[in-house]
């Protein structure tokens, strides 16, 4: 069993919730995980960060990470004169440049930041035009072909497709590359550390030698997209995907320089640049800055910058075409759960678009979504469907 579905089996195991309740009020994560005393610190901080995630509690997740794995950081005056010298520049006109000259991009994700997810998003479509035609997805389940099979003709995630696909920005990229026409495939690999790095390269390889009419995007987690030498795994899946194929993937990190949860966790890079979009930094000579870490490396490293919250809601998740949608009387007790699912898609055990957790009058009440046929579930404190509408977003 992958380490993911352990995790969910674990999870419920504990929680008392069965798969109808797999979205949950922030008050049951803090109790049932990260209040936890009978688990480790990391393991309560890893594992609420990621159940805070898939309930859609972006700040709640960061937070979580942060108790266990957030670091103070400094910068030195010489390294501080040097990064002012550079140049932000876009990161999605940037990667949609090179893509052209590229065979194969990887690039990572934290697994409990879901702005990554929305920003792997707004490539796929230009990266689409410049012939990339097959993504490759860490999480998906590779234990059953049928999945990915049912997941490309029905052209949509459902709670079954993966772990971390459950979350709302996660089912929202994996929705928009069926829709523009990508053929998904899972990668995942038994084992740990090394022989799991060896099973992912291997798989994608496998799969890129009957599927050669296109190019490849490969969707990971942390350090697998990650070249050089590794202190633990040797190689990691992308260089030794290199080393299988021939061919350099061009490999793009968002981890690195992601926004914490306070300041003072960020890396200092972020003070010094103040961007308001993503961008990657070069020189006068167009060489981009990839990180100080010359052992482990990525060709680029993209610059998030710290979110800003309009209507309560993060500002990264406007991106592109998605709109506000007020929730107006809709909501009749407190607290209550609000998931805004693609017309269709709750009765087939799918993926949210958006959550919203209600506590009272004074909570935000904005979804965010984009054009399209929705139907707005509400759930009560003991997660009982209490209303259902249809909203149709122009």
């Amino acid at each position: 069993m992958k380490f993911y579905y352990s995790i969910i089996v674990l999870f419920f195991s504990f929680s008392g919730y069965g798969q109808d309740n797999l979205y949950q009020f922030s008050g049951d994560i803090k109790k049932n995980i990260v209040e936890d005393t009978a688990k480790s610190g990391s393991w309560r901080s890893q594992m609420g960060a990621t159940y805070y995630s898939i309930s859609g509690q972006y700040k709640k997740a960061l937070e979580s990470w942060d108790t266990t794995f957030g670091r103070t950081k400094k910068l030195s005056a010489d390294d501080s004169l040097k990064l002012t010298k550079l140049i932000p520049v876009n990161a999605r006109d940037y990667i949609l440049d090179r893509a052209s000259d590229e065979k194969i991009i990887i690039i990572n994700e934290a697994h409990h930041n879901a702005s990554h997810r929305t920003f792997s998003s707004s490539l796929l479509q230009g990266l689409y035009d410049k012939g990339y035609r097959y993504l490759g997805i860490e999480t998906l389940d590779n234990d059953d072909p049928s999945h990915t099979d049912s997941l490309q003709i029905r052209k949509f995630a459902t709670a079954s497709s993966g772990f971390y696909s459950r979350e709302p920005e996660f089912g929202n990229f994996i929705y928009n590359a069926l829709k523009i026409g990508f053929k998904l495939f899972p990668y995942e690999a038994d084992g740990n550390g090394k022989e799991r790095e060896i099973g992912e390269a291997r798989n994608i390889y496998d799969f890129m030698q009957k599927n050669r009419e296109g190019k490849y995007l490969i969707y990971c987690g942390y350090e697998h997209a990650y070249e050089g030498v590794h202190r633990s795994w040797e190689k990691t899946m992308a260089a030794r995907l290199s080393d299988l194929t021939g061919l350099n993937p061009f490999t793009i990190d968002q981890t690195q320089f992601s926004e914490k949860s306070l300041p003072k966790y960020n890396e200092p890079l972020l003070r010094l640049v103040k961007n308001t979009e993503p961008v990657v930094l070069t020189d006068h000579n167009q060489s981009v800055y990839n990180g100080e870490n010359k052992e482990l490396f990525t060709d680029i490293k993209i610059i998030h910058p710290v979110t800003k919250y309009v209507k309560g809601r993060p500002d990264w998740m406007l991106r592109d075409s998605r709109k506000f949608f007020k929730l107006s009387s809709a909501i009749s007790e407190y607290p209550a759960l609000v998931l805004a699912y693609r017309k269709g898609e709750f009765e087939n055990n799918g993926i949210p678009a958006d959550i919203l957790e209600l506590t009272d009058l004074k909570d935000s009440r904005f979804l965010i979504l984009d054009k399209g046929n929705y139907e707005i579930v509400v759930k009560d404190r003991t997660y009982k469907v209490i209303n259902r509408f249809d909203k149709t977003v122009k």
